[in-house]
């Protein structure tokens, strides 16, 4: 059950705050995919700051979509799953996005991307959440500029990847080397390079795909499930897994966000595959913890 405690329409924008109810006998993490939630954010509603109780409240995140809104969704799916698996209720959250933003990539008017995108994270500061995220890859491109001057903790993608992996203590398959991570992942999201400096940053080596393998495997794959070829799309990537693996990687990480979800869960070879969006879901949930116990002792918060 999502259960809705405000929906807001700002003129031509509209933004939704909620908190999420999970059922015990939810039919599946898929389901929560169904309840589309819509809306645009512009630049010119930037200073008309929600002032709700819940935005109040100390574990409040702030969800940017940037320029996929269904990578939102799919931030919010593993967020009220995990919650529920730990019998916990979804932290509460104010999302926004704007439609004319989807699709765009880093060789698009940059200022203008960075512009709207740093319009909402303000919108959303002023509004009261306590935390940003934004989960979407191509916009972490923009990362830098977005969060220039932000005062509030803001999960990036590859901080949490690169801290999850520092923390499994990983030992290097080749004795006398760097444990070696794969990188995974289109050119938009491999040329932003933040994976690889971040990896780099926690004394890990990474490995990323050769022209090859992106233009020949993985493209294809992805053009192969836009057409509608899932079977296609499961093979091509599997063969892009398994060239990072043969180069003695420890871990792939599927660092695009149209690589999401292609193998189904229980995917053997994902047990050698991390999924950014757990690690961000995962850290974000642990920030809520903490604050959900500091709300406990402050109602004035409210």
């Amino acid at each position: 059950m999502l259960d809705l405690a405000m929906y807001q329409n700002l003129g031509s924008s509209q933004f939704l705050i909620c908190r999420m109810f999970l059922q015990p006998d939810m039919e599946s993490r898929s389901s929560l995919l169904s309840r589309r939630i819509a809306g645009a954010g512009s630049s010119a509603t930037r200073n008309q700051a929600l002032h709700l109780p819940m935005s109040h409240r100390k574990n409040t995140v702030g969800i940017i979509a940037g320029v996929s809104v269904y990578s939102a969704l799919t931030f919010l799916e593993k967020l009220a799953w995990m919650s529920s698996r730990e019998s916990e209720d979804c932290p509460p959250f104010l999302l926004s996005y704007d439609p004319t933003l989807i699709g765009l990539r880093p060789n698009c008017s940059s200022p203008v991307i960075v512009d709207n995108l740093r319009g909402k994270r303000m919108f959303l500061e002023q509004s009261g959440v306590h935390c940003l995220v934004m989960p979407c890859h191509v916009s972490h491109h923009w990362y830098g500029e977005i969060s220039e001057g932000c005062p509030l903790p803001f999960f990036h993608f590859g901080n949490c990847v690169a801290g999850e992996l520092r923390d499994a203590n990983l030992k290097p398959i080749v004795g006398g080397t760097a444990v070696r991570i794969g990188v995974l992942a289109t050119y938009a999201v491999l040329e932003a390079g933040f994976y690889q400096e971040m990896l780099q940053k926690q004394g890990f080596e990474a490995v990323v795909p050769d022209k090859a393998t992106v233009n020949h495997i993985l493209i294809p794959g992805i053009e192969a499930l836009s057409k509608g070829d899932m079977e296609g799309a499961q093979i091509l990537l599997r063969i892009a897994i398994q060239i990072l693996l043969v180069r003695g990687v420890n871990i792939v990480i599927l660092a695009s966000d149209e690589i999401q979800g292609i193998l189904p869960d229980k995917d053997p070879l994902l047990k050698k595959c991390m999924i950014p969006v757990d690690a961000l879901a995962r850290a974000v949930l642990s920030w809520a913890r903490l604050k959900g116990q500091m709300r406990a002792d402050d109602h004035s918060s409210y």
